[in-house]
């Protein structure tokens, strides 16, 4: 068969091509927040907070849920503006590629920062919180990297536990699991 006769068959189409969702695959990234930040808000309203003082224990996740919320709003109303429609070089459309190892990195970082928070104390699981972070956008300093997150992580500790008297773990560096 010649190349005269041979019939060309299109790739796949894209995802969501010819329709409203085209170019606002961004849209998840607002729902994610949006979703987290719910979820921040609902359990900062259902907090038992004793007779608390002002600002109190659910005071900083209420803010964080709100200030959430508000950025998913705006990022979404951005999406869906302006939808992107990525092309390369030839004028062939690409899909946005994600990066499973930042992704690892992230979101093991904070597993282990949820599983040895009470072994570790906040200090030093907040520094590795931090550095996995660090590790997983992309820094290739990990001696640096380790001092800024001890440092980091003290700083919020000493915020937390002994500017808002929130009771912090200690773990380790505290005498005690």
């Amino acid at each position: 068969m010649s190349a005269a006769h041979e019939t060309h068959r299109p790739g796949p189409r894209p995802i969501g091509e010819g329709t409203w969702f085209a170019g606002r695959a961004g849209l998840a990234m607002p729902a994610i927040v949006a979703a987290w930040s719910l979820f921040l808000l609902i359990g900062s309203w259902r907090m038992d907070t004793g007779d608390a003082d002002f600002p109190g224990p659910a005071f900083f996740p209420g803010i964080l849920g709100a200030v959430g919320l508000v950025l998913a709003v705006l990022q979404a109303l951005a999406v869906v503006r302006t939808p992107e429609h990525p092309e390369d070089h030839s004028g062939r459309r690409w899909r946005t590629h994600s990066d499973p190892a930042a992704l690892a990195w992230t979101a093991g970082g904070f597993l282990a920062f949820s599983l040895l928070l009470p072994w570790l104390g906040w200090i030093l699981a907040g520094a590795l919180l931090f550095w996995c972070v660090a590790r997983g956008f992309g820094s290739r300093r990990p001696g640096f990297d380790v001092i800024l997150a001890l440092f980091m992580s003290s700083l919020a500790y000493l915020a937390f536990d002994v500017g808002l008297g929130l009771n912090l773990p200690s773990g380790i560096l505290g005498g005690g699991f």
